[in-house]
């Protein structure tokens, strides 16, 4: 009686501006059709149009009906998968009903926006690449699959419509697919054989470019890189300003920054001193933020023997002391040498230096440094001398309290660098430190990045080879599966491509990050998932496909004289040797042959649907309809199918902080398999990291938790990963209400 009381009083204004009755069995026919193949015993239609029905109001649009039950059927998604896949189908079907089907059409109407206020043109598109499209259409057209939208969760869907598909007035214009085809048009211009193949291989899900070049790509600006390392010019006035004009610009492209400060001169000389520097890019990065940057941030870096190392340590963003002497709006990290490390061990003197008055110490590295730094020591030069391991306590201490400053080990990162012969390489980049390259006051490096996504490349024995792989769903503990490896390795290779195009396509927001990777054409191919015989077949497959493009377009400028223009390989770096799955015989003579066109290939950023384990088995979001519960997904379906799935499991394994490891009726195989990162063995994490670290030529980053934090097992950590040879040791130590861990940054 109530419903028929409610539909007599509630319109619904319909995409055509229409307005009719809202009835209780529009909205359940509308999710029937949208329910194919999913269980009804399982999936229940019926309560998610009644939990939808009762929170619609008077004149609510056939949209936000459609958004609301989305968000409805996600609340459901932790008892059972089936309602996750009705929310992505109906928020999906709702964007589609929204938009044109044509990509041509969508570019065109994207090309001609005219900005209302103004009246100006404010184009989203690119005038060549409208001209491509226009000239292209029926093609491109024709190669779209809408249907490859539907396969996104809702969560993964949701993100794309909010952060990368293209916007007029508020309003989402694109569909995922026209997204994937205006990136790929927008790397490869007028080749539309390779604009095509890319945008199958995005569609497919195999791998996705960085989110610059999803934001960016096509449009009359195509800045598509993903970070900027660059340093001080010099510790003028005017050098001081012009770098810091350099990181202001940079973020209006959305990229992360890694600015070295180790030649500012300390408080004692005639400067300004790493203090007083670091509240001019904190003033600056602050007025960037207040006026909508969409940056990354910037991070900045300082080796431990500069005489300003406390100074640098106490702007961190401690809660005790005065505030003006915090800047928060700064990421810090220090740039370690081996020394310092082997002198905190010895529990050793460690002396701190103003870089004019023992210069070059920032520009060598390795026994160069040990030689020039112990010359400096001998000649008292020292503005002050400490023990080692209380700079030490200090910097720990400091990484307990705030989470930094990140560490990096710099003779590490130098010494496995294909691009040692161009100098020290002094910074890594922003936030996330998986990209190590060389930089100078000329040169501001640059990093162009994409990631191959390892999940689809486990297939199922069962299904044909000629199938397209998928992402692996249902039991992780399935023996009926394996790693497609020479799926990977042709993905591989059109991605190094891809990178490669980049490279020329892209819009540089400075000349000298425009010279930088012009000459040395350095690309980042990332990965979500760990084995060891996979970054093997990612490296190799790389350099194979750089050295193809050598043949055909030249080495990069600066590749004579570099490490692999000498044979010599990452692995060859780590003293690894490695399998014999490919034929590195073959790729060194052609290598020695060819050239490489590329000076590096693999960064790795951390994703914990593969390098790392998940933090917890279930997660609390929240949207239009409340706060609901989001089970991982393999877990919910495999204790679904042992009949152990119920809301008061769920309650458990809330209780349990997301751990299965307690609950005593679930079996043992499935507690090994679904183990938290908090459960796993941290050396373990290490050790893989070490496997897979001769086949990455920048970094790697991954999460390592710890339960307990203390200045001695983060110490552990730190010791063990340089002893292992990692070039990064911590970044982010995050701490939490109940629980801190660490995000060790590891290659």
């Amino acid at each position: 009686m109530q419903e028929r009381a409610k539909a007599l009083n509630m319109h619904v204004v319909k995409r055509d501006g229409w307005v009719e009755t809202l009835h209780l069995d529009k909205i359940t026919a509308r999710l029937k059709k949208l329910s194919y193949g999913l269980s009804s015993y399982r999936c229940d239609i019926l309560l998610v149009a009644r939990e939808v029905y009762a929170r619609v109001y008077d004149e609510i649009t056939t949209s936000q009906v459609d958004e609301l039950a989305a968000e409805t059927a996600a609340s459901m998604a932790c008892n059972h998968p089936d309602y996750a896949s009705l929310a992505a189908r109906i928020a999906v079907s709702n964007l589609h009903k929204n938009t044109q089907k044509s990509f041509s059409e969508t570019v065109a109407y994207m090309y001609n926006y005219v900005n209302e206020g103004s009246g100006l043109n404010a184009s989203l598109i690119a005038e060549n690449v409208f001209s491509i499209v226009s000239e292209n259409a029926k093609r491109l057209d024709r190669e779209m699959v809408y249907d490859r939208d539907f396969e996104y969760d809702y969560f993964e869907f949701k993100t794309l419509e909010r952060l990368y598909l293209l916007k007029v007035q508020g309003k989402v214009v694109e569909r995922p697919q026209h997204m994937l085809m205006r990136v790929a048009v927008g790397i490869h211009l007028g080749d539309i054989d390779s604009a095509i193949k890319t945008y199958h291989l995005m569609s497919k899900r195999l791998f996705t470019h960085a989110s610059p070049a999803l934001l960016n790509a096509g449009s009359p600006r195509p800045q598509l890189s993903s970070c900027f390392l660059t340093c001080m010019k010099d510790d003028s006035i005017e050098g001081i300003y012009n770098t810091v004009k350099e990181c202001a610009v940079l973020p209006k492209s959305a990229g992360s920054i890694g600015v070295s400060l180790h030649n500012i001169r300390g408080t004692k000389g005639i400067s300004y001193g790493i203090g007083k520097t670091l509240d001019v890019f904190k003033a600056t990065t602050r007025f960037l933020d207040q006026g909508g940057g969409e940056g990354g941030g910037v991070t900045v870096y300082l080796e431990p023997w500069h005489a300003d190392i406390s100074e640098f340590l106490d702007h961190l963003w401690k809660s005790h002391g005065k505030e003006e002497h915090r800047a928060r709006d700064l990421f810090y990290a220090l740039w370690v040498p081996d020394l310092f490390m082997e002198r905190a061990l010895g529990d050793e003197h460690w002396s701190l230096f103003c870089p004019n008055e023992a210069p070059g110490l920032a520009d060598c590295w390795g026994p160069e440094f040990e030689r020039l730094y112990t010359k400096y020591e001998r000649e008292g030069k020292a503005k002050k001398v400490v023990k080692a391991q209380e700079l030490w306590n200090e910097i720990v201490t400091s990484q307990l309290e705030t989470g930094m400053p990140y560490m990096l080990f710099k003779d590490s990162c130098n010494r496995k660098s294909n691009q040692q012969n161009l100098g020290t390489i002094n910074s890594s980049s922003g936030l996330c430190s998986g990209v190590i390259q060389y930089s100078s006051p000329t040169e501001t490096a640059v990093c162009n990045l994409a990631s191959i996504v390892l999940p689809r490349f486990v297939r199922d024995k069962d299904v044909p080879m000629d199938s397209h792989p998928s992402e692996l769903a249902g039991s992780l503990g399935s023996k009926n599966h394996y790693f497609d490896f020479h799926s990977l390795a042709k993905v591989t290779a059109s991605v190094t491509n891809d990178l490669d195009r980049i490279i020329d396509a892209n819009y540089y927001p400075l000349e000298s990050a425009k010279t930088s990777n012009m000459r040395h054409r350095p690309i980042g191919i990332g990965a979500l998932q760990l084995n060891t015989d996979i970054f093997e077949t990612i490296y190799y497959h790389a350099l194979k496909a750089s050295s193809e493009l050598s043949a055909r377009d030249g080495a990069y400028e600066t590749y004579k004289g570099s490490p692999m223009s000498k044979g010599i390989l990452q692995p060859d770096m780590w003293n690894v040797t490695p399998s014999d799955r490919w034929d590195w015989d073959f790729l060194r003579d052609m290598i020695l042959k060819n050239g490489v066109r590329n000076s590096l290939l693999v960064s790795l950023a951390g994703n914990n649907k593969g390098l790392e384990p998940c933090a917890s088995n279930i997660i609390n979001n929240g949207g239009l309809s409340g706060e609901f519960t989001i089970v991982n997904r393999h877990l919910l379906h495999d204790l679904t199918n042992m009949g152990l799935w119920s809301q008061r499991m769920k309650k458990v394994l809330i209780s349990e902080n997301g751990s299965i490891g307690n609950i005593p009726e679930i079996p043992d195989d499935l507690k090994a398999i679904y183990r938290t990162a908090w459960e796993v063995k941290k050396r373990t994490l290490v050790n893989m990291a070490v496997g897979r670290g001769g086949y990455v030529d920048q970094s790697q980053s991954f999460n390592i938790h710890l339960n307990e934090p203390s200045r001695l097992n983060v110490t552990d950590l730190h010791f063990y990963t340089w002893f292992q040879g990692l070039k990064v040791g911590m970044q982010h130590l995050l701490l939490r209400a109940t629980k801190t861990h660490a995000a060790l940054l590891l290659t």
